[in-house]
């Protein structure tokens, strides 16, 4: 295994937005391909819980557009958003991209598990995301390995009972994210600041380090 291309690919898979290519198609076979690869991720009892919902129809995705715009709208009040502006002007200028251009991604992937988390007890509701979460992270890795950029979203999933109805959805299950899926423009990422993992990683006691 050429663990140079492994590291690079598992450091520089951004979000992406503004680099987001609007106007060229994302064929179904990369998409379909990129989703055999994703359900290989590790799944708890080895059951198959996972569903992927892809919205490619120009209707549905302004309609869901829209529903975003809304809820950023709601999360995001106009005196709250100049004040992050002020450390994060990055950040803010590519999430506002986002929401004035969702509509225009050539197609969403919303990743699903069957059942329901309402009164799930903490074991079990860990259990119950983490029977998508791996696949939903593989998938992004598949589509950045071929060029193809996402973001994971959630604000949509406030409206997610009119989600599931504009697509159909059955009640017992839950969709987790909306994935904007689409070719990105420039040649590729470079590894983000974070804190290192060395200041947060502790060993045996809280707060000890090796």
């Amino acid at each position: 295994m050429d663990l140079t291309t492994v590291d690079h690919l598992l450091t520089t898979t951004r979000s992406v937005r503004q680099r987001l290519d609007l106007k060229r198609p994302v064929e179904a076979e990369i998409i379909e391909r990129c989703l055999e690869i994703a359900v290989q991720a590790p799944t708890g009892g080895n059951v198959c819980r996972y569903h992927f919902m892809i919205v490619a129809d120009a209707e549905k995705r302004a309609a869901i557009g829209g529903w975003y715009r809304a809820a950023f709208a709601q999360a995001y009040p106009a005196e709250a958003l100049a004040e992050r502006r002020k450390t994060h002007a990055r950040d803010v200028a590519s999430w506002i991209y986002l929401v004035e251009h969702l509509h225009e991604v050539p197609l969403f992937i919303i990743p699903c598990i069957e059942g329901r988390p309402e009164g799930l007890p903490p074991q079990r509701l860990a259990g119950f995301f983490g029977n998508i979460l791996p696949a939903a992270w593989s998938l992004m890795l598949a589509l950045r390995a071929r060029g193809l950029g996402t973001a994971w979203t959630t604000l949509v999933l406030r409206d997610e009972q009119a989600l599931a109805r504009l697509l159909g959805m059955p009640p017992d299950v839950t969709p987790v994210a909306l994935l904007p899926v689409a070719y990105f423009k420039g040649e590729d990422f470079r590894p983000a600041r974070r804190v290192s993992a060395r200041e947060r990683t502790y060993w045996d006691a809280w707060g000890k380090r090796r």
